[in-house]
C-alpha cells in the first residue's frame, strides 16, 4: 500500500523549508506547463530506465496530473526499495509555486 500526501502537505513542507525530493512522472508536454519548483521530471513510461538517476536514501513524493500515474509509479518505485510518498490529487489540486521553462530545458533521454 502507497503512502499518500496532500499537496497542501507537500507545499507545506517546502515552505517550512524542509528538504522535499519531488518526483514528477508526467509527460514532457504536461510538464512544460509548470512544475514544482526543484522536481525530478521522469515520465513514467521511462521510469524503470531511468531508475538510476534516482537515490534510494532520499523518500520522493511523486506527482503526476491527477494521481493515477503517481499511484502506478509508486507501485514500481516500491518494488525497487525505494522510499515513496503518493501525492493525492496530482498537479490538478497542487496550489503553490510553479517552475515553468521552455520545453527544451525538459529532461529528456536522447
Amino acid at each position: 500500500m502507497n503512502k499518500k500526501v496532500t499537496p497542501s502537505e507537500v507545499a507545506e513542507r517546502l515552505n517550512m523549508g524542509i528538504n522535499v525530493f519531488v518526483l514528477d512522472v508526467r509527460e514532457n508536454d504536461e510538464v512544460v506547463q509548470g512544475k514544482i519548483p526543484g522536481a525530478k521530471h521522469i515520465p513514467l513510461g521511462q521510469l524503470a530506465l531511468r531508475k538510476g538517476e534516482l537515490n534510494k536514501e532520499k523518500s520522493y513524493v511523486v506527482v503526476c496530473r491527477s494521481g493515477n500515474r503517481s499511484k502506478a509509479a509508486c507501485g514500481i518505485l516500491n518494488a525497487l526499495g525505494f522510499d515513496v510518498e503518493d501525492m493525492v490529487g496530482g498537479m490538478n489540486d497542487w496550489q503553490g509555486d510553479l517552475d515553468k521553462y521552455l520545453s527544451e530545458s525538459v529532461d529528456r533521454v536522447d
